[in-house]
């Protein structure tokens, strides 16, 4: 989608949610492709699918993880 078409869907300006997109894609949270004179961004997959395994392995181990932390 482009910024314009999500921000339409939002209470948010296309410069806004640009600016705030530049951040997502810097930190590899979503991804974007110029065509032409847009540019179309999308979800980055594979960062959500590594934070759900990190997170599921947390739930099948969560001694290990808890090790040298105090509560």
């Amino acid at each position: 989608m482009t910024a314009g078409e999500i921000a339409q869907a939002f209470a948010i300006t296309k410069g806004s949610l640009s600016y705030h997109f530049n951040i997502l894609a810097r930190a590899g949270l979503i991804r974007r492709e110029r065509r032409g004179k847009e540019v179309i961004y999308s979800l980055n997959i594979s960062v959500l699918e590594e934070l759900a395994s990190a997170l599921l392995d947390m739930l099948d181990d969560p001694v290990r993880h808890t090790r040298g932390t105090r509560v």
